[in-house]
């Protein structure tokens, strides 16, 4: 265990070693002796933080800060730890040398300041406000009493109804429901945005959102660009798309066909994912698992990932995850939103879902145990524990996407008796449908979320938040709110990842198009079938590629990691690609349609 005392006096021999030549066969065994005992004590460290985090998050009792106190506890700790004076000057020292190091060596150091940076105890004082901050936003967010003509209900249950119903009244209520939380919510963030600029400054850094896009060893104008790269790229499909939407939605509730889609006709709180407007015919998981239950469905997500070679999960997973909704009569509340967990960065691996026996929790399972096969894939001694993470933070999100997509092709759910092996289905249609998740959700992630915290952290006034999101939302989605939407409400923050997971939404839209570029792979190189219409299921030499790509944790650069398994550089053209026989489809179905959004977005 790495202790004060001793930091500091390795600190002081780097900077004198600084000052000196020293034997070059030297500094790497040095190197190796504090990565050594930084790793000992980072790990226990952060452990404890993802084990207090996991109980803020699973289990929630109004009035009972017990849990809170716990997580600000942990936090601190390792904040404390990571972001000391020592531990940045060690570092810095190091990697002023890097010349004489070996590059896994320079990957670890290079990530040990930059989560320093995250927690300079040089101010120490905001490090710990903004842990006590987050600890409480994460507990107001999830332990929110939704409320529905005066009764609680779920995100589930609000969720279900954006979906089934077609009454725009009821509808209305759903969504402004579903809105409520954002008030609750607007002073913490306002809070939270000044505090993690001030933390992320003292070492050097112009913002929070800077810091973040940082970690892609990338700056601001760079990942900004790309991302409104991709959205013009996509744009032209994005816009038949929202043309269908508008026609056909009006006609579905008797209503005039608007310029902007409404916010409430959409079958989702923030417009992000239309997939249930289409039913592709002859594919009916409904059907499939009204006779199922909710642990089947996990099973089977882990039996497909067995069947590609990989390890059983642990025990413990299903021990030690909270895999399942609440009973309706639970004294307390958890976080509904899916996530997996590396509680210790290594064989405890976890997952919180509230898996449902429906199409979306069995796409969802799937996503979902592709991350915890990820995690699995990297712990193993070749790997330290540092580097236990995606070659970046899209490539986790793509990998669990691709599985996810993987799941709902029709040769893999006829393969897996989900679907009748004779069954005949509109291949347009499923395309249309997954067009309606996939490309819709592009300029909301790559255009309504990054832009909007890229403002938020760059110094938008508290009184312009409401009104800078909707206009974004706007610009980008073509989605206006149903009713006027002042400065009362805090729309952008009933978004969980606005508060919990800040300024990284853009890795969710790159690893749509990583996702795309290692689908396109499997199927050309190694399937030899349509990217429309695959099976993975049993191929083991699937399974062998993407050990080779999961088990690389972040011990190479990205940018190197997709030139070798993604077929190139990062693009929108596998992805245009796919939905090729869609576009020609749709634009033949709006002819005499008026397109409302611009040939490109403003």
């Amino acid at each position: 265990m790495i202790t004060r005392a001793p930091l500091l006096l390795l600190g002081l021999a780097v900077l004198a070693a600084a000052g000196c030549q020293q034997k070059p066969d030297a500094l790497p065994a040095e190197v190796d002796a504090f990565l050594a005992e930084y790793s000992a004590e980072f790990v226990q460290l952060y452990a404890e933080s993802s084990e207090a985090e996991w109980g803020s998050n699973t289990h929630i009792v109004e009035g009972d800060d017990t849990n809170l106190k716990r997580t600000e506890a942990a936090n601190r700790a390792l904040a404390e730890f990571t972001g000391s004076a020592e531990v940045i000057d060690k570092a810095k020292g190091y990697l002023e040398q890097a010349d004489q190091l070996e590059p896994l060596q320079t990957h670890q150091l290079e990530k040990v300041l930059y989560r320093a940076a995250n927690n300079p105890q040089s101010v120490a004082d905001v490090v710990n406000e903004r842990i006590t901050a987050e600890a409480k936003q994460t507990e107001t967010l999830f332990g929110f009493d939704y409320q529905l003509a005066g009764q609680s209900v779920t995100t589930n249950e609000i969720d279900r109804q954006l979906r089934e119903l077609t009454d725009l009244d009821a509808r209305l209520a759903v969504w402004e429901a579903s809105k409520e939380v954002g008030p609750a919510l607007q002073e913490g963030l306002v809070r939270l945005v000044g505090l993690r600029n001030e933390t992320v400054q003292a070492l050097g850094y112009d913002d929070y959102f800077q810091y973040q896009v940082a970690d892609y060893g990338m700056s601001t104008e760079e990942m900004m660009a790309l991302n409104r790269r991709f959205i013009e790229e996509l744009w032209p499909l994005y816009r038949e798309l929202h043309t269908w939407a508008r026609y056909e939605l009006a006609e579905l509730y008797g209503s005039e066909v608007p310029d902007l889609l409404p916010a409430h006709w959409l079958p989702n709180r923030w417009g992000q994912d239309w997939s249930s407007l289409v039913t592709v015919e002859g594919i009916d998981l409904g059907q499939a698992l009204a006779d199922r239950d909710a642990e089947w469905v996990v099973r089977q997500g882990e039996d497909f990932f067995v069947s590609l070679g990989f390890d059983s999960l642990p025990a413990s997973f299903y021990e030690r995850s909270s895999l399942y909704p609440l009973p309706p009569d639970a004294e307390y509340k958890k976080n509904n939103h899916a996530s997996a967990w590396h509680i210790d960065l290594g064989e405890d691996v976890r997952s919180l879902m509230s898996v449902e026996p429906n199409e979306y929790w069995w796409m969802t399972v799937h996503h979902e145990l592709g991350h915890i096969f990820y995690y699995q894939a990297y712990t193993r001694p070749e790997v330290p524990p540092l580097l236990r993470r995606g070659a970046n933070r899209a490539f986790h999100e793509a990998v669990g996407y691709q599985l996810g997509l993987a799941s709902m092709q029709k040769a893999f759910l006829q393969g897996r008796g989900m679907i009748g092996a004779d069954v005949e289905s509109d291949e347009i249609q499923a395309l249309f449908r997954e067009a309606l998740d996939q490309v819709v959700f592009m300029p909301w992630s790559a255009g309504v979320m990054t832009f909007f915290e890229r403002d938020l952290y760059a110094g938008l006034p508290a009184d312009q938040y409401n009104a800078r999101w909707w206009e974004y939302v706007r610009r980008f989605q073509g989605i206006e709110p149903p009713t006027e939407r002042d400065e009362s409400f805090c729309d952008a923050a009933t978004k969980t990842h606005i508060n919990d997971d800040a300024a990284q939404y853009y890795d969710y839209a790159l690893s749509y198009l990583i996702l795309h570029q290692l689908h396109a792979h499997v199927a050309n190189q190694i399937l030899g079938q349509d990217p429309r219409n695959t099976d993975y299921y049993g191929r083991q030499d699937v399974g062998e590629f993407l050990r080779r790509l999961l088990q690389l944790g972040a011990t190479r650069d990205w940018r190197e990691v997709m030139i070798d398994y993604a077929g190139g550089e990062l693009a929108a053209k596998a992805m245009l690609d796919y939905y090729a026989p869609l576009m020609a489809w749709l634009a033949e179905e709006n002819k005499g349609r008026t397109h409302t959004l611009p040939a490109l977005p403003e």
